[in-house]
């Protein structure tokens, strides 16, 4: 009897894991066939090819997109882990670019550092529609300060894949700002992440 290792089974046969499903189903081929492309980076959603298909409930698709989560979840612990300063946009867009990898909304983040810009804790702020996130700097904040971070960067993903800021974007920007500069959290930078670009608000003048 052959016994398979997670490292070793097809992208099918970890989607049918995870499932609970045959890897003969029709389903898994056809997630898998998905999730692995291009386009689905891009942000085609999971629930459209489930609906073709046919034969997936919600708790198998909702099983399925928390084990993506985790999976993006454990790739920016990880690169916490390795992160040893955070001194630059591109080192924000290392760390962070692929937590936000096929996310369909946008998801605002706080990278709180220490003294020496080395990071202390990666916080998810809040989780937005297709196009906007709402973020209230207390709840930002207190997560700062529960980790008596010197400073933070900020940062959030277009699901659009253009990282041009908003006009909301700035503003909150402003907001944040002047909130750290009340409670002594200089906030460094706030990043734009889209598809392969990234926008820099303290390099464009525009926080």
């Amino acid at each position: 009897m052959t016994i398979y290792t997670i490292d070793k089974m097809s992208d099918i046969e970890l989607v049918a894991t995870v499932l609970g499903l045959h890897a003969d189903h029709e389903a898994c081929a056809r997630l898998a066939g998905v999730m692995t492309t291009e386009g689905w980076l891009s942000g085609a959603p999971l629930t459209e090819v489930a609906r073709e298909v046919g034969s997936v409930g919600d708790r198998r698709l909702a099983r399925l997109e928390a084990s993506v989560e985790l999976g993006r979840r454990t790739l920016s612990a990880r690169a916490a882990r390795r992160a040893t300063t955070v001194s630059t946009p591109e080192d924000v867009v290392s760390l962070m670019s692929s937590v936000f990898t096929g996310q369909e909304r946008e998801h605002f983040f706080a990278v709180c550092l220490d003294t020496k810009n080395r990071v202390k804790r990666i916080v998810e702020v809040s989780v937005g529609s297709l196009n906007a996130s709402i973020v209230h700097p207390r709840e930002l904040f207190r997560e700062a300060i529960s980790v008596s971070a010197a400073s933070i960067v900020v940062c959030h993903g277009h699901p659009s894949g253009d990282s041009t800021p908003s006009g909301a974007d700035i503003q909150l920007t402003k907001r944040l700002v002047k909130a750290g500069d009340v409670l002594g959290i200089e906030v460094l930078d706030h990043v734009v992440i889209g598809d392969q670009n990234f926008t820099s608000l303290r390099e464009t003048g525009l926080m």
